[in-house]
C-alpha cells in the first residue's frame, strides 16, 4: 500500500439525519447520538447536510445548537445549507449564535442557487417577492459581510432604554474564516477562493472539462486554491462516500454491497443536462479503502476529509461504520485521533 506524502490531518464524517415522519424525535436523537459517538471516537468534525421538505434535517443549525450542548470539542458543520432558502441577516444571527454557544466551533457550509423545484414552492417560500428574489453570488457576500462584522444599518445607539447596534449581534470573530463554500463547478472554486472561504468538495462534480471524477475534483481543489489568499495553504475538505467493513457482520456487508451496487451506473458517464459526476462508493476493508484513497489525485491533494455516512442505513450500521473509519481507517491515513 503506497504511503501519503503527507498525513491526514483531520477527519470528519457527514450525516443525513434521516427520520420517520409519524415519530420524528427518534431520528433528530440518533443523529444527536452519532455526533456525541463521533466526539468519543476522535472525530475532529461531525457535518450535518439539510434537506428542505423531506425526511431529513430541515434546520441544522437549529439541530447543531443541540449538539453543541451534548459535545465540547468537535467541530460542528452544515454541508450545506442552500442560502436560496434563507435570508441572509436573520441567518448570520443564527449562525453567529451557535458559533458562540459551541465556543467557536460552527463551520458553516452553504452553496447559491434558486431553491430546488423553486416553482413549485415559491409561492410559500417567497409569496410576494419570488420573482424578484437575487439568488447569485451576491446573496452569499450579503452573508459574509453580515458574519464578519460589516454594517446592516447606518443606525445605532440608545433609543429609551434600548441599545441598538448596527451590525448583527451577537459578533463572533472568528467565524468568518470558517465559512465554507461547497462547490461542484470550477467557477464555484474559483469565486470561493477570491472570496476567502474554505472549500468543502463532495462526491458530486460538473463535468466541465473531463470525464474523470478524480481529474475534476482536483482541478476544482487547484482552482480554488490559485485564487485564494493563503494559496496552498486554504482549507480544502473532501467528501466521499466511505463504507469500511472490517467489524460488519455479513449481513451489514451484503447491504454495503447492494447499496453501492445499486448507485454505481450513476458513476460511470455524466448525468443530465448538468453532465453532473459521482463518485463511486468506496466499499471493502480499511486497506481496501486506503489504497484506492491513495491512490485518488484529489486525496492526495488535501489534508482534510468528512467521509459521508450512506442516506438510508439504519443507526447500528452508522456506529460499526464510524468505529471502523476512527479505529482503522483512519490510522491507515495517517491520522492521530483527537483527545
Amino acid at each position: 500500500m503506497p504511503l501519503p506524502s503527507n498525513p491526514l490531518r483531520k477527519l470528519g464524517f457527514l450525516t443525513i439525519g434521516l427520520f420517520d415522519g409519524e415519530n420524528p424525535g427518534q431520528g433528530h436523537e440518533s443523529t444527536l447520538e452519532i455526533i456525541e459517538l463521533g466526539e468519543r471516537l476522535g472525530f475532529d468534525s461531525a457535518w450535518v447536510r439539510h434537506r428542505h421538505l423531506q425526511y431529513g434535517i430541515s434546520s441544522p443549525v437549529a439541530v447543531l445548537a443541540a449538539a453543541s450542548q451534548r459535545t465540547s470539542r468537535i467541530e460542528l458543520g452544515t454541508a450545506v445549507i442552500p442560502l436560496g432558502w434563507e435570508n441572509p441577516l436573520r441567518l448570520a444571527e443564527d449562525l453567529a449564535t451557535v458559533d458562540i454557544l459551541s465556543r467557536g466551533r460552527l463551520n458553516p457550509g452553504l452553496s447559491v442557487g434558486p431553491p430546488m423545484h423553486y416553482d413549485r414552492v415559491k409561492n410559500a417560500l417567497y409569496p410576494d417577492t419570488a420573482d424578484a428574489e437575487d439568488f447569485s453570488y451576491d446573496r452569499m457576500e450579503r452573508l459574509l459581510d453580515l458574519v464578519r462584522g460589516k454594517p446592516a444599518t447606518d443606525f445605532s445607539g440608545v433609543e429609551g432604554f434600548e441599545v441598538f447596534s448596527d451590525r448583527v449581534q451577537p459578533h463572533s470573530p472568528g467565524l468568518g474564516k470558517r465559512m465554507w463554500y461547497g462547490g461542484a463547478s470550477l467557477r464555484s472554486a474559483r469565486w470561493a477562493g477570491e472570496h476567502g472561504m474554505n472549500f468543502l468538495t463532495s462526491s458530486v462534480v460538473k463535468a466541465e472539462e473531463s470525464e474523470d471524477f478524480a481529474e475534476i475534483q482536483l482541478s476544482h481543489i487547484r482552482a480554488f486554491r490559485a485564487r485564494h489568499p493563503d494559496g496552498d495553504r486554504a482549507r480544502v475538505s473532501q467528501g466521499l462516500v466511505v463504507i469500511p467493513t472490517d467489524s460488519a457482520t455479513e449481513e451489514q456487508r451484503a447491504k454495503y454491497e447492494e447499496y453501492a451496487r445499486k448507485r454505481t451506473p450513476r458513476t460511470a458517464t455524466p448525468q443530465g443536462p448538468a453532465r453532473m459526476m459521482f463518485a463511486p462508493d468506496l466499499v471493502g476493508t480499511c486497506d481496501q479503502i486506503a489504497e484506492q484513497l491513495y491512490a485518488h489525485a484529489a486525496f492526495r491533494e488535501i489534508d482534510e476529509v468528512a467521509f459521508a455516512l450512506p442516506f438510508t442505513f439504519d443507526h447500528a450500521d452508522y456506529v460499526q461504520i464510524l468505529t471502523d473509519i476512527a479505529t482503522k481507517l483512519g490510522p491507515r491515513l495517517g491520522w492521530q485521533a483527537a483527545v
